[in-house]
């Protein structure tokens, strides 16, 4: 690993924050060089610390401790990450012989120089404690790994000197800081710190020195582990199938990690998330490979909360679909009565009242596909798959040496049950549709931002698809501004085309294992009159706005089918129709009869898909121009015709199309999207209905 400190970039850092202190500054500048390093530290993980003098309010001169808040990740800190609290307060705790949990945060709460500020770091009181100005900790990779194995003391002094102490695993939080001091003041020439199961601190009163200390150990543990690695043999390429079906093998997958709505534990549907580099699936294709990975647990006891302790090892290689669903359901099962076992196993020899979590894997490894690992969320589910991937490399560098000796059950438990490690989650009451994936095709067009921007508003993972990339990317990143672009997803898609449909229906399934929610809601118009209309052009109106349909709700019934086989996804089907279904206009056939065969697929589809739990309904809107600057592509084509026949301009129009409806109102694209989302949430039983969204337009109303 490279020192990448610079002294012209860390003058120039501080230079650049005139208004920040410049020991907090420097503090900033090297916390991001360690963030940089994902072998350092995952997705919030590590902390790092400084500590100055400060004038207060009342002109005081004040020793105050700038700790890593906890929710910011070291790779992006900025100054506000560091909450600052009364050094010298902060020491006077090391007199009590206990302090709870709770006690511990409310002292941190109630001596921040900053009420706003973010929570100050559970491992506030070692910062505090140890008497060096700049302090690192950090997870990393090399050093747990060495630290995994039975008696690693004399391996690790022999490999990094006689100036590092090494402990024993211990609980963060106030138990770690009094055995972290108690050991410096035992031996004050220590240049580092070395905890079994958990990582490493450096310290020094220089920032440079004390970043450069963490990375000299770090470096000389990975020279260790490279230079003694040895080729292992892998599966005989006759025992390695091919690689397996993922548009198969994720959905079924995903179906089996729903948790049974009257299980303890109940939580949304997963998103999933796959890896499958060439490195990777060596890994698993190892003959030693399920024993490496399954049989021994996490790095550090602060990943459980992510991963959980153990990954699932499916083998499906060889299987066709009906044996890969049954070996999938099979082992999720085993998995999940092992987990909960272990639960009332822990609590009842602990004598604790705990809330079971959900019991189901977060991390799965598959021969012949790769990692996948699960998450509500799509974040949560790539923190799952980064720490999986380092896992399983620190696993493999490992094995070459010795054995993998795990953290006893009892402190994995402590952990992944500590309320101050589940707070990292930040959990809430979920959003009605978080973990679940959308599709709203036509995605280009006014109608279909108002229907994505509501999805995600309620949670949902969002993919839009339009044959114009431009429109459709016009769209994305309108919405991208008001929420996470890594939940909005632009595909190119001719729902015309079945090939185009199926291609991006795969592309999906790639990106989050399966399909909840799905939108037809591509249209095109034509206006003339049945005597003036083109054969030619009523076929075209019929590809898109019946064909199209028909075509993505076929594609899509395979995944809802392999969803439905193996576990409680119940998928949603929300058909974007017309008013014009029940009140067609003239010189406007066919768009109406489009639509309306539409209307009709869509009650087929109830009929045929409920067995699946499948529901299928629809939403009969009435005319909406624009959203947010962007156009209605059916009304780029219809509108100069109607301004025309009824001498308006186009603000006359939406006057028009206000007071035609009972309640005088104008329909916005948002509007659809609330009734998408209505339907979606499955608030009520409710299959085959038909919701009008037209502010109620007499001749439309459904009969």
């Amino acid at each position: 690993m490279n020192n990448q400190y610079n002294s012209n970039d860390a003058r120039n850092f501080i230079s650049t924050h005139p208004h920040c202190h410049s020991d907090l500054a420097l503090r900033v500048y090297t916390s991001r060089l360690i963030g940089r390093e994902t072998s350092l530290v995952l997705h919030g993980g590590g902390n790092t610390s400084v500590k100055a003098t400060v004038t207060t309010l009342l002109g005081d001169q004040t020793d105050m401790l700038f700790i890593k808040g906890s929710g910011w990740d070291l790779a992006t800190i900025e100054p506000q990450g560091f909450p600052a609290l009364d050094l010298n307060y902060l020491r006077r705790l090391r007199t009590l012989t206990t302090l709870s949990d709770e006690e511990m945060v409310n002292q941190f709460k109630t001596h921040m120089l900053d009420s706003s500020a973010p929570n100050p770091s559970i491992e506030t009181l070692v910062h505090a404690f140890l008497p060096h100005r700049f302090i690192d900790h950090t997870h990393a990779d090399a050093i747990v790994t060495l630290t995994n194995m039975a008696d690693p003391e004399p391996l690790l002094k022999s490999i990094l000197g006689e100036k590092i102490a090494i402990l024993p695993w211990t609980m963060p939080g106030f138990p770690l800081a009094q055995v972290i001091a108690e050991c410096f003041e035992s031996r004050p020439d220590i240049e580092a710190i070395i905890l079994r199961n958990h990582g490493i601190f450096t310290f020094a009163d220089d920032a440079e020195l004390a970043y450069g200390r963490m990375i000299h150990y770090v470096t000389l543990a990975e020279e260790y582990l490279q230079a003694n690695q040895v080729v292992k043999k892998a599966k005989p390429a006759s025992s390695i199938h091919s690689r397996l079906d993922p548009t198969i093998i994720l959905p079924l997958l995903r179906g089996a990690l729903t948790i049974d709505p009257v299980s303890p534990g109940n939580t949304p549907p997963f998103l999933l998330h796959v890896r499958d580099s060439e490195v990777i699936q060596c890994c698993l294709n190892r003959n030693d490979g399920q024993t490496i990975f399954t049989t021994t647990g996490v790095l550090t006891p602060d990943h459980v909360i992510r991963t959980k302790n153990y990954p699932l090892w499916l083998d499906l290689q060889g299987h066709d679909e009906d044996q890969a669903a049954q070996a999938i359901s099979e082992a999720m099962a085993a998995y999940e009565q092992n987990y909960i076992h272990n639960f009332h196993s822990q609590v009842t020899a602990r004598q604790v009242t705990r809330t079971l979590l959900d019991p189901k894997p977060r991390v799965i490894l598959i021969p012949g596909l790769g990692i996948i690992t699960a998450g509500v969320t799509e974040k949560a589910a790539a923190i799952a798959a980064d720490i999986a991937e380092h896992t399983l490399l620190a696993k493999t560098l490992g094995a070459a040496i010795a054995p993998y000796q795990e953290l006893a059950e009892e402190h994995i438990f402590d952990m992944e049950y500590w309320s101050l490690e589940q707070a990292k989650l930040q959990k809430g009451r979920p959003l009605p549709l978080a973990g679940r994936s959308a599709l709203v095709t036509g995605g280009g067009g006014a109608i279909a931002c108002g229907i994505g921007r509501k999805l995600l508003a309620a949670g949902a993972s969002v993919f839009l698809t339009d044959i114009d990339r431009k429109r459709l990317d016009k769209v994305c990143e309108l919405l991208a501004l008001e929420f996470d672009p890594a939940r909005i997803s632009g595909i190119t898609m001719d729902v015309t085309d079945s090939a185009s449909v199926r291609q991006g229906l795969e592309q999906i399934i790639l990106c989050c294992g399966g399909l909840d929610i799905l939108v037809p809601n591509a249209g095109l118009a034509h206006v003339a009159t049945l005597a003036d209309l083109d054969e030619s052009t009523f076929r075209k109106v019929l590809d898109v706005n019946l064909l199209g349909v028909f075509q993505v709700i076929k594609a899509a019934i395979p995944i809802f089918k392999r969803q439905a086989r193996t576990g409680h996804i119940p998928a949603q089907i929300i058909i974007n129709s017309s008013k014009n279904v029940f009140a067609p206009g003239a010189a406007f056939g066919a768009y109406s009869a489009s639509k309306a065969g539409a209307h009709q697929l869509g009650k087929i589809a109830a009929l045929e898909l409920a067995e699946i739990g499948t529901r299928v309904n629809m939403i009969n809107a009435d005319g909406i121009f624009d959203d947010h600057g962007i156009s209605s592509g059916l009304w780029d084509v219809v509108g100069p015709d109607r301004m025309r026949s009824r001498n308006l301009d186009p603000e006359g129009l939406k006057e028009y199309y206000r007071n035609r409806n009972l309640l005088k109102t104008e329909v916005l694209a948002d509007h659809v999207g609330n009734g998408v989302v209505f339907f979606a949430s499955g608030l009520t039983p409710t299959t085959g209905a038909t919701l009008p969204v037209d502010g109620g337009v007499a001749g439309a109303f459904p009969r």
